[in-house]
């Protein structure tokens, strides 16, 4: 994808790069909304979703933007829908969005508070209590409206005193309410806190934020309009509700209305909006004009710097001396273009921002709104969550992993794994390890809630067929949330296991409107994955005749490049040797990970190299990192998975499960790979270790069987389900967990996890016959987390 890129001036940036970049996205697809200001925008994981706004009318729907694979889509929402509204609050806790107020018509403003649960695309009007202190909040636009933990802060704004239809008699407002949240969806009441200090002017269109990063959580307010632009920063200490405003230093930005104001790391990052432009040679007085001036408070510092892409440092913009409406569809050699009004949300270390008011001078006696995207990348990508398996083969490991939300391609690496390594890892195993099927493949959990598929969030249509094909799961009924996985090791009755590698791949359905094969493409939110263990592996590992620890080198010390990835998974048949010393470090950890470099790798870095196939039978351990223009992420855990030896079954696929009143009847299908005929299948259920009271290992669990036959399907029944043990381990979603193996002449082959989701507020000894969560639904995004 082509892009855009802009270095500012130097400047130290703690906690993130010190030289941001600006990265235009050049292309998307779907349904793009038309330009617009006055609109807001929430992030859910790598969703952007957009609401509200106008340019030649208010905008009504709700438009949603998939940072991953850079597409837009239409949910079908349903519900109490609101009307479209502008300058209005939007706010976002997990997978509920909260909407407050705006401008639903000229002159008419509304207090309204409507809440979106995003997992349903489900609106509902809300009807808090009033505050027992006083009246609730007027309507009105241009306030803010901030989330901190399960409360909501609203602050000043703009009202209309007139009581005529078409009458505008503009008053600025000062109060502050408090709205109380209730858990999961609802809101309690509104209520007016007691503050102390001084305490912020009245203003409109201003920027709010809030901040717990040292000492207790505040919230910051900084410009805004009242009458004229404000530069003026107050905090609000939420445990004592003191006001304040905070001694700053360095370059302050000028005074501005209509901007964006966004946390990343111990920042807020403010750009945009409508700052003061004195020019006397061409205009009479004072003028005010759109900036693309970019500066970042340091919170814990409280020190500002000015990252503006023009001269002079203060971010005075260059006013322009024609109208704009023709240069839309360029990059702009400073980033984006000045604006106000625009939307912006922050995911991970990068800031979007979408549309807004063309920077044009006020003289123009029309209105130009942007069409572009950018964002600012702040920082390396996080750390990854582990590599997840999709399958392993006799010389294949085919791998997946996690989305990063600031990755622009992932750097895949491997190391072979000496048998004497292996055994040893094995025997430092806590409890007795599982029986490990003879073709040593290890699995991989694939989180399947109901409606689920899977497809390369990167958007290379060629991939999503690809990793769905692989991955998919047929689940029986809507009501039912599991996850299956494919090449988990069979356990022995009795005997405990180390969690498998697993892969976990939410992909709740959206609910578009579109085709089939447009939903496919777009609608999916992944969900937290669990973290990736690994089986202890049996059996003997074939010699790796250029393996590191021959070559005299510490296993650990050494590492291969498997290639650069723009998609989200590898098949695995080969590795890529150093071609002399000189190109050591390309095998090794000493890769910086702190590099800076901006040219992103690709397969030319790999011409020339000698290439590994991977051996039958042998253990690999694999970690990946991300990629973006600021440098190299850290790598991930580290996952150990083998590939097949000959002769052995696959795993059993297409499982689906029914919940009965008091059981669950499962079915699956043959091995797509039997290596013979199946005489056949074992069923396993984790189950808790007993009433000692100790705290269990996290992956390590117990199983027992509960069926063994020839049959495609078994019922697990309610004595069995209230003695099942609930997985949480690390980052996994409570469940319980299930496996079936194939056997043939050869022996047992790899097995598929289930693990059925529970809800987490029922006991556990019931949760086997509950009612699925809520997000399990098939026409909702992902509300895990």
């Amino acid at each position: 994808m082509p892009v855009t890129i802009w270095a500012p001036v130097d400047g130290t940036m703690t906690g993130v790069s010190e030289t941001p970049l600006w990265r235009k996205v050049q292309s998307f697809s779907g349904v793009t909304p038309r330009s617009r200001h006055g609109h807001r925008a929430v992030a859910i994981r790598e969703l952007i979703i957009i609401f509200g706004g106008g340019n030649e009318g208010i905008a009504e729907d709700l438009h949603v933007y998939n940072t991953v694979t850079k597409q837009w889509f239409l949910p079908a929402v349903r519900g109490d829908i609101p009307p479209g509204c502008a300058a209005h609050g939007f706010v976002c806790e997990g997978t509920r969005i909260l909407v407050f107020g705006g401008m639903v018509e000229f002159g008419k403003y509304t207090n309204n508070l409507y809440e979106l649960q995003a997992s349903r695309w489900l609106w509902k009007k809300l009807r808090p209590r009033p505050p027992a202190n006083g009246l609730p909040p007027c309507a009105r636009i241009a306030h803010s409206f901030t989330l901190v933990g399960n409360r909501c802060y609203l602050f000043g704004g703009l009202v209309n005193d007139s009581e005529e239809p078409n009458g505008n008699i503009p008053r600025y407002m000062d109060d502050f309410y408090q709205l109380d949240l209730q858990p999961s969806s609802g809101a309690r009441c509104w209520s007016i806190p007691e503050t102390k200090g001084g305490r912020p002017a009245a203003r409109e269109s201003h920027t709010a934020v809030a901040y717990a990063g040292r000492g207790s959580p505040k919230l910051f307010i900084f410009g805004g309009m009242q009458g004229r632009r404000l530069d003026d920063l107050w905090q609000l200490d939420l445990d004592s509700m003191v006001w304040s405003a905070p001694l700053t230093k360095g370059p302050r930005p000028l005074a501005r209305s209509l901007h964006s104001a966004n946390i990343i790391g111990n920042k807020m990052f403010i750009f945009g909006g409508w700052v003061p432009y004195s020019e006397p040679a061409k205009t009479k007085g004072a003028e005010w004009i759109c900036t693309n001036s970019l500066h970042a408070l340091n919170l814990d510092t409280m020190s500002w710097q000015d990252l503006s892409p023009e001269e002079p440092a203060q971010g005075h913009p260059k006013p322009q001396d024609k109208p704009p409406q023709l240069e839309l569809e360029e990059s702009h050699p400073g980033g984006p273009k000045p604006r106000a009004g625009h939307c912006s949300t922050a995911i991970g270390s990068r800031m979007y921002i979408w549309s807004g008011r063309d920077g044009y001078r006020k003289s123009w006696s029309y209105q130009v709104c942007c069409k572009d995207l950018w964002y600012l990348e702040t920082d390396r990508p996080a750390v990854p969550e582990a590599v997840l398996l999709v399958k392993s083969t006799v010389k294949m490991i085919h791998v997946t992993w996690r989305p990063l939300a600031a990755a622009e391609c992932y750097i895949l690496q491997i190391q072979p794994v000496s048998t004497q390594s292996a055994q040893s890892g094995s025997d430092t195993q806590s409890g007795a390890a599982p029986s490990t099927g003879p073709g040593g493949q290890q699995g991989a959990t694939q989180d399947s809630s109901s409606g689920v598929k899977s497809c390369d969030p990167l958007g290379d249509t060629a991939a999503e067929k690809e990793v769905a094909g692989a991955q998919r799961v047929a689940v029986a009924n809507e009501g039912v949330a599991m996850e299956v996985s494919n090449g988990c090791s069979a356990p022995q009755e009795g005997r405990s296991s180390e969690g498998p590698a697993q892969e976990e791949t939410d992909e709740r359905h959206y609910s578009l409107g579109q085709t089939a094969s447009t939903q496919s493409a777009l609608d999916h939110l992944p969900a937290q994955p669990p973290p990736v263990g690994t089986v202890p592996s049996s059996g003997e590992h074939s010699k790796d005749p250029k393996s590191p620890t021959q070559q005299g080198q510490s296993e650990d010390d050494v590492w291969f490049d498997v290639g650069v990835f723009k998609v989200l998974f590898s098949e695995v048949t080969h590795y890529y040797l150093p071609a002399d010393e000189d190109q050591e470090t390309m095998a090794t950890t000493s890769r910086p990970n702190n590099t800076t470099e901006r040219k992103l790798p690709g397969p030319q870095d790999y011409e020339g190299r000698e290439r590994q196939e991977l051996a039958p039978g042998h253990c690999y351990r694999l970690r990946v990192a991300g990629v973006n223009t600021v440098g190299q992420g850290d790598f991930s855990p580290v996952a150990e998975f083998r590939t097949c030896l000959p002769g052995f079954p696959g795993a059993p696929s297409a499982v689906k499960i029914t919940k009965a009143s008091d059981s669950v009847h499962i079915t699956w299908e043959a091995p797509p790979s039997p290596s013979g005929r199946i005489t056949e299948y074992s069923m396993y259920l984790a189950v808790r270790k007993g009433r000692s009271g100790t705290s269990e290992r996290p992956g390590q669990m117990n199983f027992i069987r509960v069926y063994r036959g020839t049959k495609t399907s078994c019922t697990v029944g309610a004595a069995h389900l209230d003695n099942a043990h609930i997985d949480s381990s690390a980052s996994n979603r409570p469940a319980m967990v299930f496996r079936i193996a194939a056997k043939n002449e050869q022996g047992y082959g790899p097995a598929t996890q289930i693990r059925w989701i529970q809800d987490t507020g029922k006991p556990r000894a019931s949760s086997a016959r509950q009612e699925p969560p809520a997000e399990s639904h098939k026409d909702g995004a992902d509300s895990s987390g």
